[in-house]
């Protein structure tokens, strides 16, 4: 069996490590193709290009680079018409991948499967017909998504989130985490202003601005900073003259026996998080750690986006949940005053958040089959029934 599999961001990397790894174990003559990062490395990918290159978001983001998208996307689509897969796989990243398997259906009968279902249900509602003229089938994170491709024409399968497989800390191992890093028993902040450079550079300046808030009114708040590796820099040079000088742990220290553990044991650790929107709020919600999100992006990324979103949250955790549990602050409301006392609130009433967290990992899937062999399982009887 040989499958064409593409990746573009970390994120997808991981769901595509995942994933290759149910197909071997199904399917141990299985071979693979195209591109990926480190996780998809290790299942045995030689990726075609640094992944890297894909890795942009945002309406006024994408533009400086599209020439260079583009070449790529045409580069990426002749190779799966020439290799004549069993299967194309794309992960997430729609602006590349989706790109890439309109080209291949256009001039192949190739089976093409997206994994990552698009937020349709959030905006953008036609991209679920547009997508059907070329998408056979669609692997789903989310439990409420099917029916959305589905009605498009579309085969879905709900295949649970990854989130869901990752470990968690104990708390033996916060509390290890506590003491070395000399945190005692302070309340403990952690703050993620996101993995991209854009969302440090955007985020960065009113997260410090909330800190400085919150530390006038508990001057005994502890802070740390969890950097995704692409952000370390600036993340470093962002805190350089915070009052309360946080604890920014960095994934490349080489000091440090096991980046990720530590990651986790921090997540643990924490009280409260103040988090930038994204995958990142189911991380907090299996760890049971409290959460304030808030985003902004570039003011045309928000201005076209903003007219076109259909939900009143944009926080995963809420929106599995079928709560508001999690308080957002999202485009013009990302201010730190409205934030700082958000956070203070969930500081000082913790309890409000823990049904809906628990809520949203049991309908992921926690408990159940690892996601990466739902999905492997999936994409082959997919093909079995073509």
């Amino acid at each position: 069996m040989r499958v064409f599999i593409l990746a573009g961001e970390p994120s997808g990397d991981k769901l595509g490590g995942a994933l290759m790894a149910g197909l071997k174990a199904l399917k141990p003559d299985v071979t693979f193709e195209g591109i990926g990062g480190p996780v998809m490395a290790d299942e045995g990918l030689a990726s075609r290009f640094d992944m890297a290159e894909l890795s942009v978001m945002g309406l006024a983001e994408i533009l400086p680079k599209y020439r260079a998208l583009k070449a790529r996307i045409n580069q990426t689509a002749a190779a799966v018409v020439e290799m004549q897969p069993d299967v194309l796989i794309t992960i997430d990243s729609p602006d590349f991948s989706l790109r890439v398997a309109r080209q291949v259906k256009a001039k192949s009968d190739v089976r093409c499967v997206h994994y990552v279902a698009p937020t349709v249900w959030a905006w953008r509602s036609g991209r679920a017909e547009k997508m059907a003229r070329f998408i056979d089938q669609v692997l789903a994170l989310l439990p409420f998504e099917p029916p959305y491709m589905e009605a498009a024409g579309m085969r879905c399968d709900f295949v649970g989130h990854p989130v869901v497989a990752e470990p968690v800390a104990t708390q033996a191992e916060a509390l290890a985490f506590r003491a070395r890093h000399n945190l005692g028993e302070a309340p403990l902040l952690l703050v993620l202003p996101g993995s991209r450079q854009s969302e440090v550079a955007r985020l960065g300046p009113v997260f410090q601005q909330v800190v400085e808030r919150l530390v006038r009114e508990k001057p005994e708040l502890r802070v740390v900073i969890p950097a995704a590796a692409p952000v370390v820099g600036a993340v470093r040079r962002l805190v350089q003259n915070w009052s309360v000088p946080p604890v920014v742990l960095n994934p490349l220290d080489s000091d440090v026996a096991d980046p990720v553990a530590e990651k986790r044991a921090a997540f643990r650790a924490a009280d409260v998080a103040l988090a930038a929107s994204g995958t990142v709020s189911l991380e907090l919600a299996a760890s049971e750690t409290p959460m304030v999100i808030a985003y902004d992006m570039n003011w045309v990324s928000r201005q076209v986006i903003g007219r076109m979103v259909k939900v009143d949250t944009v926080t995963l955790v809420n929106l599995v949940s079928e709560t508001r549990a999690v308080p957002e602050y999202i485009g013009a409301n990302c201010r730190p005053g409205p934030i700082a006392q958000a956070v203070v609130k969930v500081l000082e009433t913790p309890e409000v958040q823990e049904a809906a967290m628990a809520l949203a990992m049991q309908r992921l899937g926690q408990g159940g089959e690892a996601p990466g062999l739902r999905a492997a399982k999936a994409v082959l009887d997919g093909i079995s029934r073509n």
